[in-house]
């Protein structure tokens, strides 16, 4: 029996969300006629890779360090169907020539709806009231509710013009928010073409009702919403974060919730699960999910066709849509 050229490290359940019958297909078609050709294997090691040309991964792969790169001579692409591949896609991998490519473009639309959902809820004053009434207090107390506003007119921040954060700005835009975007690769005309207003962090912050993160992990975004960032936002302001914890200072972020001053909506935690008995589980003013903002059907489905778009753009010989270069990684949680 000869060995697949094309191998989906990808467990059972996760590919079904992934690729859709049509899909799955094409991967198939794409490794070649012989019936062997394409292999699923839950990981790395259960699969023959001597004669495997591209390994397509999902979370939780080891990185491709030379041992793992020794078991795959013929290795040329690495098509992963998740956003980061910054735990596994090594220098080794790359001074090898392999091409290395991503689905994140997929996940866009669905981390942008529940920053959205997010902003909406905190806007409305929705936790606090959800969780008075769950608890068996008053039909209403204005005083510890808060002031309710609609997001029509709303100036609210969106740190980092990235794919998600572009997407983000296109919902609440749609809304009639007032976009106040902070990112320091753009000038004031790109930011226009978005749709947003070009500004620096504090004031973003200090005129902002919410304050949505969509920023990269990078060594100068580590804490870029520290205790005095959040010190500058209104007090009821809200703060949204499906990014990344690195770029918010969690125990901060927790003492102005606890004052009552600042609201959150947060999907992205410094410990991941979150404790149990984490303060952010039982404060009145926060919305949580468990990082699961890309989860949504729709985008898993969009994850997989860009995969198998991917991999017959490689054996087809044409150019990548979403290649990523060694430098890119660094951006990359």
């Amino acid at each position: 029996m000869s060995a697949p050229t094309v191998v989906a490290v990808v467990p059972e359940e996760l590919f079904a969300e992934f690729f859709s019958p049509e899909d799955a297909e094409r991967l198939r078609a794409a490794a070649g006629p012989a019936h062997d050709a394409f292999a699923r294997v839950d990981r790395l090691e259960h699969a023959r890779l001597d004669e495997a040309r591209v390994v397509i991964t999902s979370w939780g792969m080891p990185p491709f360090d030379r041992a793992v790169l020794a078991a795959l001579p013929e290795l040329e692409l690495v098509a992963h169907t998740g956003a980061s591949l910054k735990a596994f896609a090594t220098q080794e991998l790359f001074d090898r020539g392999v091409t290395v490519t991503q689905a994140g473009a997929a996940m866009a639309r669905s981390v942008a709806e529940v920053s959205l959902t997010f902003t909406l809820a905190l806007l409305h004053r929705i936790p606090q009231m959800h969780n008075a009434m769950r608890e068996g207090g008053r039909w209403y107390d204005a005083a510890s509710v808060g002031t309710q506003h609609e997001i029509l007119g709303a100036p609210i921040a969106v740190i980092g013009a990235s794919r998600t954060g572009r997407a983000y700005v296109e919902l609440i835009r749609a809304l009639g928010a007032e976009p106040l975007l902070v990112d320091p690769t753009l000038d004031a005309a790109a930011a226009s073409a978005l749709g947003a207003e070009l500004v620096p962090l504090d004031e973003a912050l200090t005129r902002a009702r919410i304050v949505a993160v969509h920023a990269p992990t990078l060594a100068e975004t580590h804490h870029l919403i520290g205790r005095r960032e959040l010190a500058l936002m209104t007090d009821g302001a809200g703060l949204v974060n499906t990014a990344r914890s690195w770029v918010v200072d969690e125990e901060a972020l927790i003492d102005e919730i606890r004052a009552g001053r600042l609201c959150a909506g947060i999907d992205v935690f410094d410990e991941e699960p979150i404790a149990v008995d984490s303060p952010l589980r039982r404060l009145p003013g926060v919305l949580l999910t468990p990082h699961r903002a890309a989860g949504t059907s729709e985008g898993r489905l969009r994850q997989g066709r860009i995969i198998a778009d991917e991999v017959e753009a490689f054996v087809g010989g044409r150019a990548l849509a979403h290649a990523v270069d060694h430098d890119q990684l660094a951006s990359m949680a």
